[in-house]
Protein backbone atom coordinates (compact mmCIF):
# COMPACT_ATOMS: atom_id res chain seq x y z
CA UNK A 1 0.00 0.00 0.00
CA UNK A 2 1.33 3.36 -0.74
CA UNK A 3 2.49 6.00 2.17
CA UNK A 4 -0.21 8.24 2.55
CA UNK A 5 1.87 10.64 4.61
CA UNK A 6 4.79 11.80 6.39
CA UNK A 7 5.67 10.45 10.13
CA UNK A 8 6.32 13.27 12.58
CA UNK A 9 10.12 12.31 12.60
CA UNK A 10 10.17 13.00 8.21
CA UNK A 11 8.24 15.69 8.49
CA UNK A 12 11.02 17.73 11.18
CA UNK A 13 13.71 16.17 8.07
CA UNK A 14 12.02 17.65 5.87
CA UNK A 15 11.65 20.93 7.54
CA UNK A 16 15.35 21.46 8.29
CA UNK A 17 15.62 20.57 4.37
CA UNK A 18 13.13 23.37 3.08
CA UNK A 19 14.93 26.10 5.53
CA UNK A 20 18.14 25.41 4.02
CA UNK A 21 16.68 26.25 0.37
CA UNK A 22 15.05 28.93 1.95
CA UNK A 23 18.15 30.47 3.80
CA UNK A 24 19.99 30.45 0.32
CA UNK A 25 17.04 32.36 -1.89
CA UNK A 26 17.92 35.54 -3.51
CA UNK A 27 16.65 39.09 -2.00
CA UNK A 28 15.18 38.76 -5.26
CA UNK A 29 12.90 35.38 -4.89
CA UNK A 30 12.19 36.80 -1.05
CA UNK A 31 10.70 39.75 -1.79
CA UNK A 32 8.52 38.75 -4.54
CA UNK A 33 7.43 34.88 -3.75
CA UNK A 34 6.80 37.59 -0.27
CA UNK A 35 4.83 40.07 -1.85
CA UNK A 36 2.68 37.35 -3.67
CA UNK A 37 1.74 35.46 0.10
CA UNK A 38 0.89 38.26 1.36
CA UNK A 39 -1.73 38.96 -0.84
CA UNK A 40 -2.89 35.55 -0.78
CA UNK A 41 -3.11 35.88 2.90
CA UNK A 42 -4.98 39.68 2.14
CA UNK A 43 -7.40 37.15 -0.09
CA UNK A 44 -8.29 35.05 2.51
CA UNK A 45 -8.63 37.76 5.05
CA UNK A 46 -10.95 39.86 2.42
CA UNK A 47 -13.40 36.80 1.96
CA UNK A 48 -13.72 36.31 5.81
CA UNK A 49 -15.04 40.02 5.95
CA UNK A 50 -17.28 39.18 3.41
CA UNK A 51 -18.55 36.27 4.69
CA UNK A 52 -18.57 37.13 8.45
CA UNK A 53 -20.77 41.03 7.63
CA UNK A 54 -23.23 40.00 6.78
CA UNK A 55 -24.22 37.63 9.63
CA UNK A 56 -22.68 39.42 12.62
CA UNK A 57 -25.92 40.27 13.63
CA UNK A 58 -27.63 37.29 13.49
CA UNK A 59 -25.37 34.68 15.39
CA UNK A 60 -21.88 36.28 16.24
CA UNK A 61 -20.31 32.31 16.75
CA UNK A 62 -21.58 31.32 12.91
CA UNK A 63 -20.46 34.17 11.55
CA UNK A 64 -16.79 33.45 12.86
CA UNK A 65 -17.35 30.13 11.84
CA UNK A 66 -17.81 30.61 8.41
CA UNK A 67 -15.43 33.62 8.04
CA UNK A 68 -13.08 31.43 9.44
CA UNK A 69 -13.85 28.67 6.97
CA UNK A 70 -12.84 30.27 4.09
CA UNK A 71 -9.76 32.17 5.42
CA UNK A 72 -7.56 29.24 5.16
CA UNK A 73 -7.93 29.37 1.07
CA UNK A 74 -4.96 32.18 1.97
CA UNK A 75 -2.49 30.19 2.95
CA UNK A 76 -3.30 27.12 0.48
CA UNK A 77 -2.65 29.53 -1.88
CA UNK A 78 0.76 30.40 -0.45
CA UNK A 79 1.99 26.38 0.16
CA UNK A 80 0.80 25.31 -3.74
CA UNK A 81 2.66 28.58 -5.33
CA UNK A 82 5.31 28.22 -3.58
CA UNK A 83 5.64 31.63 -1.73
CA UNK A 84 7.32 32.68 1.03
CA UNK A 85 5.61 33.36 4.43
CA UNK A 86 6.80 34.87 7.49
CA UNK A 87 5.43 33.07 9.96
CA UNK A 88 5.73 29.93 8.37
CA UNK A 89 9.12 30.24 7.99
CA UNK A 90 9.39 30.47 11.79
CA UNK A 91 9.63 27.00 11.46
CA UNK A 92 13.54 27.62 10.14
CA UNK A 93 14.75 28.00 13.65
CA UNK A 94 14.93 24.01 13.40
CA UNK A 95 17.28 24.32 11.02
CA UNK A 96 19.40 26.74 13.16
CA UNK A 97 18.96 24.69 16.40
CA UNK A 98 20.27 21.49 13.58
CA UNK A 99 23.57 24.23 12.85
CA UNK A 100 22.19 23.67 8.87
CA UNK A 101 22.02 27.17 8.45
CA UNK A 102 23.12 30.10 10.06
CA UNK A 103 21.62 33.37 12.08
CA UNK A 104 22.21 35.61 9.13
CA UNK A 105 20.45 33.25 6.78
CA UNK A 106 17.28 33.25 8.82
CA UNK A 107 17.00 37.27 9.38
CA UNK A 108 17.98 37.33 5.89
CA UNK A 109 15.14 35.27 4.99
CA UNK A 110 13.06 36.40 7.77
CA UNK A 111 13.34 40.37 6.99
CA UNK A 112 13.01 40.52 3.46
CA UNK A 113 10.27 37.94 3.19
CA UNK A 114 8.52 40.13 6.53
CA UNK A 115 9.11 43.48 3.91
CA UNK A 116 7.47 41.54 1.13
CA UNK A 117 4.33 40.42 2.82
CA UNK A 118 3.80 43.93 3.89
CA UNK A 119 3.86 45.64 0.85
CA UNK A 120 1.61 42.38 -0.66
CA UNK A 121 -0.75 43.04 1.72
CA UNK A 122 -0.91 47.12 1.72
CA UNK A 123 -1.60 46.66 -2.42
CA UNK A 124 -4.20 44.23 -1.85
CA UNK A 125 -6.10 46.43 0.75
CA UNK A 126 -5.69 49.40 -1.18
CA UNK A 127 -6.54 48.13 -4.75
CA UNK A 128 -9.95 46.90 -2.94
CA UNK A 129 -10.77 50.14 -1.32
CA UNK A 130 -10.72 51.91 -4.77
CA UNK A 131 -12.85 48.70 -6.14
CA UNK A 132 -16.57 50.02 -4.81
CA UNK A 133 -16.95 46.51 -3.71
CA UNK A 134 -17.39 47.88 0.07
CA UNK A 135 -21.05 48.55 1.25
CA UNK A 136 -22.14 49.82 4.15
CA UNK A 137 -22.20 46.42 6.18
CA UNK A 138 -18.73 45.78 4.75
CA UNK A 139 -18.02 49.14 5.69
CA UNK A 140 -18.65 49.27 9.36
CA UNK A 141 -17.45 45.16 9.74
CA UNK A 142 -14.44 46.64 8.48
CA UNK A 143 -13.37 49.76 10.84
CA UNK A 144 -14.91 47.40 13.74
CA UNK A 145 -12.42 45.20 12.83
CA UNK A 146 -9.71 47.63 12.59
CA UNK A 147 -10.90 49.80 15.66
CA UNK A 148 -11.32 46.58 17.97
CA UNK A 149 -7.51 44.91 16.62
CA UNK A 150 -5.85 48.67 17.83
CA UNK A 151 -7.47 48.63 20.45
CA UNK A 152 -6.36 45.51 22.47
CA UNK A 153 -3.55 45.61 25.27
CA UNK A 154 0.50 45.03 24.70
CA UNK A 155 -0.22 41.74 26.79
CA UNK A 156 -3.44 40.59 25.05
CA UNK A 157 -2.06 40.72 21.58
CA UNK A 158 1.21 39.19 22.47
CA UNK A 159 -0.72 36.81 23.92
CA UNK A 160 -2.90 35.63 21.21
CA UNK A 161 0.30 36.12 18.35
CA UNK A 162 1.76 33.29 20.32
CA UNK A 163 -1.58 31.55 20.20
CA UNK A 164 -2.02 32.12 16.47
CA UNK A 165 1.43 31.01 15.03
CA UNK A 166 1.26 27.63 17.10
CA UNK A 167 -1.64 26.49 14.99
CA UNK A 168 -0.43 28.53 11.49
CA UNK A 169 3.33 26.50 11.73
CA UNK A 170 0.75 23.10 12.44
CA UNK A 171 -0.78 23.87 9.49
CA UNK A 172 2.01 24.19 7.34
CA UNK A 173 3.38 20.81 9.89
CA UNK A 174 0.66 19.26 8.76
CA UNK A 175 0.87 20.15 5.07
CA UNK A 176 4.03 18.60 5.09
CA UNK A 177 3.02 15.68 6.04
CA UNK A 178 0.38 15.20 3.06
CA UNK A 179 1.34 13.35 -0.04
CA UNK A 180 -1.52 14.93 -2.02
CA UNK A 181 -3.71 18.03 -2.97
CA UNK A 182 -6.63 17.03 -0.95
CA UNK A 183 -4.86 15.74 2.15
CA UNK A 184 -2.75 19.36 2.13
CA UNK A 185 -6.47 21.52 1.85
CA UNK A 186 -7.73 19.73 4.92
CA UNK A 187 -4.50 19.86 6.72
CA UNK A 188 -4.04 23.28 6.34
CA UNK A 189 -7.96 23.94 6.63
CA UNK A 190 -8.63 22.72 10.02
CA UNK A 191 -5.84 24.21 12.29
CA UNK A 192 -6.34 27.85 10.26
CA UNK A 193 -9.85 27.71 10.72
CA UNK A 194 -9.45 27.32 14.46
CA UNK A 195 -7.26 30.34 14.96
CA UNK A 196 -9.80 32.26 13.18
CA UNK A 197 -12.32 31.01 14.82
CA UNK A 198 -10.53 31.43 18.49
CA UNK A 199 -9.84 34.77 17.77
CA UNK A 200 -5.97 34.90 17.96
CA UNK A 201 -4.12 37.75 16.15
CA UNK A 202 -2.06 37.34 13.09
CA UNK A 203 0.43 39.62 11.79
CA UNK A 204 0.24 39.04 8.07
CA UNK A 205 -3.67 38.93 7.77
CA UNK A 206 -3.51 42.18 10.19
CA UNK A 207 -1.23 43.67 7.52
CA UNK A 208 -4.74 43.49 5.34
CA UNK A 209 -6.87 44.51 8.11
CA UNK A 210 -6.11 47.12 9.56
CA UNK A 211 -4.38 49.14 6.95
CA UNK A 212 -7.79 48.53 4.75
CA UNK A 213 -9.77 49.93 7.54
CA UNK A 214 -7.23 53.06 7.54
CA UNK A 215 -7.57 52.96 3.55
CA UNK A 216 -11.29 52.86 4.36
CA UNK A 217 -11.78 56.06 6.43
CA UNK A 218 -10.31 54.57 10.27
CA UNK A 219 -8.20 57.43 11.92
CA UNK A 220 -5.44 56.02 12.95
CA UNK A 221 -1.85 56.57 12.44
CA UNK A 222 1.37 53.79 10.52
CA UNK A 223 3.14 54.69 13.74
CA UNK A 224 -0.03 53.00 15.87
CA UNK A 225 -1.03 50.27 13.77
CA UNK A 226 2.89 49.24 13.97
CA UNK A 227 2.76 49.70 17.87
CA UNK A 228 -0.72 48.92 18.94
CA UNK A 229 -0.45 45.51 16.66
CA UNK A 230 1.41 44.77 14.63
CA UNK A 231 4.87 44.53 16.45
CA UNK A 232 3.21 43.16 19.51
CA UNK A 233 1.44 40.56 16.97
CA UNK A 234 4.49 39.69 15.10
CA UNK A 235 6.59 39.16 18.46
CA UNK A 236 3.90 36.83 19.64
CA UNK A 237 3.66 34.69 16.30
CA UNK A 238 8.05 34.59 16.37
CA UNK A 239 7.75 32.87 20.06
CA UNK A 240 4.82 30.28 19.35
CA UNK A 241 6.19 29.29 15.69
CA UNK A 242 9.84 30.02 15.77
CA UNK A 243 10.44 29.14 19.60
CA UNK A 244 7.78 26.57 20.78
CA UNK A 245 6.52 24.28 18.29
CA UNK A 246 10.46 24.07 16.71
CA UNK A 247 11.94 23.15 20.10
CA UNK A 248 9.28 20.76 21.24
CA UNK A 249 9.94 19.05 17.86
CA UNK A 250 13.53 19.10 17.19
CA UNK A 251 14.03 17.61 20.71
CA UNK A 252 11.51 14.76 20.35
CA UNK A 253 12.31 13.88 16.67
CA UNK A 254 15.78 15.09 15.50
CA UNK A 255 17.81 15.01 18.49
CA UNK A 256 17.08 11.13 19.36
CA UNK A 257 18.12 10.22 15.61
CA UNK A 258 21.23 11.88 16.12
CA UNK A 259 21.99 9.23 19.34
Amino acid sequence: MKKRFLAPSEVAESTIISAETKANLSTTRLLLLGIMAGIHIGYGAFAYIIVSQSLGSIDAGLAKFLGASVFPVGLMLVIFTGSELFTGNNLMTMAIMDKKITIKGLFKNWFFVYLGNFIGSILLAYTISKTQLVNKNILDFTLNTGLAKTSLSFQATFLRGILCNILVVLGVWSSAAAQDIVSRIFAIWFPIMLFVVSGYEYSIANMFFIPFAKFMGLSITWVDIWISNLIPVTLGNILGGGIIVPIVYYIAYILPAQK
